[in-house]
C-alpha cells in the first residue's frame, strides 16, 4: 500500500519553517523537469553535428550517410506513449517518488550510451536508446501531476504548475545553446550526451533523499501547513485504500475528451517546433550551429517568463471571482493555442531574408503555449484531483501519438529542409490543428469538480446501503 495514505503524527511545539515545506518540493519537481528535458532535447541539436560531413576535430565520429533523421528524432515518443496510463495508476497507488528516481536514473544511463551505440549500431543504436528513454520518461508527467495534486492548494495551483512546468522550457533553453557550443567545439557532440547523463544520475540521488510523496509523508512539515494543504487541494485521503478509478465515467466524460483533444493540438505543434526549430534555423535562416542553437533556445526562454508572469493572473481571476474556474481555463487555453496559430500562419509566408521577424514569430508561437498550463492542463486537477495521475497519463499518452506524427509528417511533406514551401506546409498544418482542437475544448471543456472524483467502489457502496437499511 502506498505511503501516500499514511499520516505522520506532528508535535504541537514543532518549529515552523520560514518557507513552507511544499515550496521545496516544488523546487525539486522543477529541477527534475529541467534535467529530463535537457536529455529529451539534446539530440535535436546534436543531430546536426552527428550527421555533418566535417567535424570540428577529426577524432569526432560523424554519420553523414544517415538519411532518417526525422525518424530518429521521433523515436523518443515511440516508447513515451506506452506506459502513460499504467504510470499514472502506479504513481497513485505506490506514490510517485521512486518512479521519478527510476526515470532519471535509467534515462541518464541510456543518454550516456548513445555515442557508443551510434558507433556500434548506427542510427538503429540511437533509436534503441531513445525508445528506452521515452519509456522511462512516460512516468514523468503522470508522477509529477500526482505530486502537484498532493502538494498544491487550489489558490496556488496555477502559479505552482507554471513554475514547476517551466522546468521543461528551461531545460530546452539550456540544452540548445549548451549542446550547440559543445558540439561545435573540439569536445564534440558525444560529450554533450555524457555530461547530461552524469548530471541526471547525480540528481536522481538528490531527489531520492529530499522528495516526499505527499504532505503526510514529510516529517518536518508543520501542522498548520499540513492542514492547509489537505483542506484545500480536493484530494481524498484514506488510511485504508486509494479511491478506485472510475474508468467508465472518465472515458464517457465530455470535459475529459475536451482536455484530451486540446492536448493533442499542443503535442503536435509543440513537439514539431521542439524537434524541427534547429533544422529550420539551419536550412532557412542559414545560421551556423552555434548561432542556431542559441537562437533556437530564445523561444523557450520566452515561454518560461510568459508562464510565470501570467499564472498569478489566472489564480487571481478565480479567487476574486472575476471569472469562473471554467471560463478562466478556457481563456488561457485559447490564448495558448490561437495566438501561436496566428504566429505560425504569418511565419509560413516569410522567407530567409526576414530573420528578425522569423525569430520574433517563433518566440511568440512557443512562448504563448505556456498559457495552457493555466488552462486545460491544470483543468485535470480541478476536475478530478483524486485521479490526476491516471488522467494525465491517459491524456499525455494519447496526445503524444501526435508528438510522433508531427516530426514524421515533416519528412512526409518533403525532404529538402532548405525548401520554404516545406516549412509553409508544416506551419500551416500546425496552426490549423491548434485552432480546431482548442476550439473543441472552448466549447465543451469544464473545470467543475466531477461527481465521480470521490466515487466509491461497488463493494463500498453496497456496504453503505446495507448499513442504512439495517439502521431503519
Amino acid at each position: 500500500m502506498s505511503d501516500v495514505k499514511l499520516k505522520i503524527p506532528i508535535s504541537e511545539d514543532q518549529p515552523k519553517p520560514i518557507i513552507g515545506v511544499r515550496y521545496y518540493q516544488f523546487l525539486l519537481m522543477f529541477i527534475t523537469l529541467i534535467i529530463c528535458f535537457v536529455m529529451r532535447t539534446v539530440l535535436s541539436v546534436a543531430i546536426i553535428s552527428m550527421t555533418a560531413k566535417t567535424p570540428p576535430d577529426p577524432s569526432i565520429p560523424t554519420y553523414p550517410e544517415w538519411d532518417n533523421t526525422d525518424v530518429i528524432l521521433s523515436s523518443f515518443f515511440w516508447g513515451y506513449i506506452l506506459p502513460q496510463v499504467g504510470a499514472g495508476q502506479l504513481s497513485e497507488y505506490f506514490g510517485p517518488k521512486w518512479f521519478l528516481c527510476g526515470t532519471m536514473t535509467i534515462g541518464s544511463v541510456f543518454n550516456i550510451a548513445i555515442p557508443p551505440m551510434a558507433a556500434a549500431f548506427g542510427s538503429t543504436g540511437v533509436i534503441i536508446c531513445r525508445v528506452i528513454q521515452g519509456l522511462n520518461q512516460g512516468f514523468l508527467y503522470p508522477s509529477l501531476h500526482n505530486l502537484i495534486s498532493q502538494w498544491s492548494p487550489i489558490a496556488e495551483r496555477a502559479r505552482v504548475s507554471n513554475v514547476v512546468y517551466a522546468g521543461s522550457s528551461l531545460g530546452i533553453a539550456i540544452a540548445m545553446p549548451l549542446t550547440g557550443a559543445i558540439a561545435a567545439s573540439e569536445l564534440g557532440w558525444p560529450t554533450a550526451f555524457y555530461g547530461i547523463g552524469g548530471a541526471g544520475v547525480a540528481w536522481a540521488l538528490i531527489f531520492a533523499i529530499f522528495a516526499e510523496n505527499s504532505p503526510t509523508c514529510h516529517k518536518k512539515i508543520s501542522k498548520e501547513e499540513l492542514m492547509y494543504i489537505q483542506e484545500n487541494n480536493g484530494v481524498k485521503y484514506s488510511t485504508t485504500k486509494k479511491v478506485p478509478t472510475p474508468w467508465r465515467s472518465i472515458l464517457t466524460s465530455l470535459p475529459m475528451w475536451a482536455i484530451l483533444i486540446a492536448a493533442c493540438a499542443q503535442a503536435w505543434g509543440g513537439f514539431t517546433l521542439l524537434t524541427e526549430i534547429p533544422s529550420y534555423m539551419d536550412g532557412i535562416m542559414n545560421f551556423d550551429i552555434e548561432s542556431n542553437s542559441l537562437l533556437s533556445a530564445v523561444p523557450y526562454v520566452g515561454q518560461i517568463f510568459t508562464g510565470i508572469a501570467v499564472s498569478p493572473l489566472a489564480d487571481k481571476l478565480i479567487i476574486n471571482q472575476v471569472f469562473s474556474t471554467t471560463t478562466t481555463r478556457k481563456i488561457f487555453s485559447g490564448l495558448g493555442s490561437f495566438v501561436p496559430a496566428l504566429a505560425l500562419t504569418w511565419l509560413a509566408f516569410i522567407d530567409g531574408a526576414e530573420q528578425e521577424l522569423a525569430l520574433v514569430l517563433l518566440v511568440v508561437a512557443v512562448a504563448c503555449t505556456s498559457f495552457v498550463v493555466s488552462g486545460f492542463l491544470i483543468n485535470i486537477i480541478d476536475s478530478a484531483p483524486n485521479h490526476a495521475g491516471t488522467i494525465l497519463g491517459l491524456v499525455n499518452g494519447t496526445s503524444n501519438i501526435f508528438s510522433i506524427l508531427g516530426p514524421l509528417t515533416v519528412g512526409l511533406l518533403g525532404s529538402d529542409k532548405t525548401d520554404p514551401i516545406l516549412w509553409r506546409k508544416v506551419f500551416l498544418l500546425a496552426a490549423g490543428i491548434y485552432v480546431a482542437c482548442t476550439g473543441f475544448y472552448v466549447i465543451f471543456g469544464s473545470a467543475e469538480l466531477q461527481p465521480w472524483n470521490d466515487i466509491e467502489d461497488e463493494a463500498s457502496q453496497e456496504g453503505t446501503k446495507e448499513e442504512k437499511n439495517g439502521s431503519v
